[in-house]
């Protein structure tokens, strides 16, 4: 069935009691949240025919903190979703990882592998996710921008959920959808999920990230940077901080440069991160333009949920996707690629169950995707936790950095782990020890 057809066709997935009004404000499922996590659950599961509404609280185009480059594996999910990447749709190519620290310099170019491909991309966040967005719309999702989520919609019988209440437009109008289904991608506050019952786990690594945007020659660099030291030399004596910066180019005349810290180091809620983010800059040679007089925007911050730090990710009609269920690597605070990754895999399982004949065999179904996202990453995101705990002392990350950039090879291990880019089958022998951690590791 097209997702073309009509809604009165929409039937309910759960308990066939309950009955919805059917109009235009019910669907198969609703998205909440049309970010990278939602606009892919939304196109995934209307390109199967589904009949499905993305809400968005804000409206397009509009910024988010993001430090904006996109590893090999993002890359292959706007591939998947039939995303224009070229440079003449105004995207920017990356080579690799250029890793700064120690006194040494390292420039790493992204492996060469039969399940990705080996270039990232760069695009700041505003367009980036209105073009998901839109390509969700253009496969048949139904979008309503403006539209604040306040609450799930929960039948007293059962317990589930089966729609959400909202608030639309400039004025605010209150309005109800109705669905046997809704996906959660409302991000790492997620007041959906913590109307449910679903809290963050206090076990899990959380980040912070701040960012800005500076007019600088360095815009077109083909390389993402990565500086595994941070120094605050504000004081009489240089201190070295628990973090990295990063600088990406946006071939647009200026540069992303931002920084980011975990909560496992001791300095977590000590220091104020956007004043180390502009010591840091002021550190930085004078020509590169990152000072307060090229500054294009102001210091902008974000939290990073880690590791599956929301949990389960799936009950009673609601599902997870991205950081409103703790998605983002722990090794290297990459959100994008994952947020995207799980939208498809819910919309996989929301698809096949979809099919199933009866309630009880559609929750079955439904009762796959926790599995389905700790059999994906469980066992990797458990290296992660060890990897954050590790880190959080700098002296540490200043060893690590010291004495691995003198050791290329060393190093393209690293960036493998790191950015999680292994074929699963086959590979080189980095790939398969890889692979081989993240299968006996705990799938936590």
């Amino acid at each position: 069935m097209s997702s073309a057809r009509r809604h009165e066709d929409s039937q309910p997935w759960g308990d066939p009691a309950v009955t919805e009004p059917l109009s235009d404000n019910t669907a198969d499922v609703i998205v909440v949240g049309a970010g990278p996590a939602g606009s892919t659950t939304a196109y995934h599961l209307a390109k199967a025919g589904l009949d499905v509404l993305l809400l968005e609280k804000t409206e397009f185009p509009r910024e988010k903190v993001c430090g904006d480059g996109l590893t090999p594996r993002a890359v292959k999910q706007l591939v998947a979703m039939g995303i224009d990447i070229s440079e003449e749709a105004g995207w920017l190519r990356n080579k690799g990882l250029r890793i700064i620290g120690g006194g040494s310099r390292l420039q790493l170019d992204w492996p060469d592998l039969a399940s990705y491909p080996n270039f990232g991309l760069v695009r700041k966040r505003d367009d980036f996710d209105e073009q998901l967005a839109r390509q969700a719309q253009k496969a048949g999702a139904r979008l309503f921008e403006l539209c604040n989520v306040s609450g799930p919609i929960i039948d007293d019988r059962t317990g589930r959920i089966t729609g959400v209440t909202a608030k639309l437009g400039d004025d605010k109008r209150p309005v109800t959808f109705h669905a046997p289904l809704v996906v959660a991608a409302d991000g790492n506050s997620t007041r959906l999920s913590l109307a449910m019952g679903l809290h963050r786990r206090e076990d899990r690594p959380m980040g912070v990230a701040v960012r800005t945007y500076f007019e600088s020659p360095r815009h077109d660099d083909d390389y993402l940077e990565s500086w595994l030291e941070l120094w605050d030399r504000r004081g009489a004596q240089d201190r070295l901080l628990p973090g990295y910066g990063w600088i990406f180019g946006m071939g647009d005349g200026t540069s992303n440069v931002g920084l980011g810290v975990l909560n496992t180091s001791d300095s977590f809620k000590e220091l104020d991160w956007r004043e180390v983010l502009k010591a840091w800059c002021a550190s930085m040679p004078e020509e590169w333009g990152y000072t307060p007089e090229h500054m294009t925007g102001p210091i902008r911050g974000a939290a990073l949920p880690m590791a599956f730090n929301r949990q389960p990710h799936y009950t009673k009609g609601l599902l997870l996707v991205g950081d409103a269920g703790g998605m983002v690597n722990p090794f290297n605070g990459e959100g994008i690629a994952y947020a995207m990754e799980s939208g498809q895999l819910a919309a996989d399982v929301i698809v096949q169950a979809h099919a199933r004949p009866t309630p009880a065999t559609r929750e079955i179904a439904l009762q796959r995707y926790p599995r389905v996202l700790k059999d994906t990453y469980g066992g990797y995101y458990t290296l992660g936790r060890a990897f954050v705990k590790l880190i959080g002392n700098p002296k540490v990350m200043q060893i690590g950095a010291q004495r691995g950039l003198t050791h290329p090879l060393l190093m393209k291990f690293v960036l493998k782990l790191l950015a999680n880019l292994t074929d699963p089958t086959g590979g080189d022998t980095m790939d398969r020890v890889i692979n081989g951690l993240t299968k006996v590791a705990p799938k936590a």
